[in-house]
């Protein structure tokens, strides 16, 4: 469902797991640092509500969306993770560059969590402009880290529940 017809950061909280033992990756691309610094806050933020313990959240920066796929499987190759979060922000430009960027993020992302049987969670915004990418990170329809924290929280649970 598109963003514009649910808010992001509206959940039934007593549907999300205690984080309290999971261990948990956070990689964040720093292109548009300003849009995936607010998605980082959300994201981690919300792991703390949830119970998450700060020592058990690792947290990578790399220099842009591309990048996400492979630091978070060095992540999950160095460390015992139940989920890794990837957030990054991808905006239309002058060229078609940004459907191959997020086409390319979309499906490592995708790969690496059914190869290492691990939830590794798409916190990533592909917007038309930045407006667009202001009013998913904090703004009128809520931050799409606070999203991707809720969905790895309870992906991690439905891991152990399930391995």
């Amino acid at each position: 469902m598109a963003s514009k017809h649910q808010h992001l950061s509206l959940y039934r909280e007593e549907t999300v797991p205690n984080g309290d033992s999971f261990r948990l990756g956070i990689v964040v691309s720093e292109w548009n640092t300003d849009i995936t610094e607010k998605l980082y806050q959300g994201c981690y933020n919300t792991l703390l509500k949830h119970k998450a313990k700060s020592e058990n959240i690792i947290s990578v920066y790399v220099p842009g969306s591309f990048e996400l796929p492979q630091a978070a499987q060095l992540l999950l190759e160095s460390q015992e993770l139940d989920a890794v979060i990837c957030l990054g922000c991808i905006i239309k430009g002058e060229t078609s560059h940004d459907l191959h960027i997020a086409s390319a993020v979309a499906h490592g992302i995708m790969n690496l969590g059914i190869d290492y049987s691990t939830p590794v969670i798409f916190g990533v915004l592909t917007t038309e402009n930045m407006q667009q990418a202001v009013d998913r990170a904090g703004g009128k329809y809520g931050n799409k880290g606070d999203e991707a924290a809720i969905t790895a929280l309870k992906m991690a649970a439905l891991r152990e529940k399930l391995i």
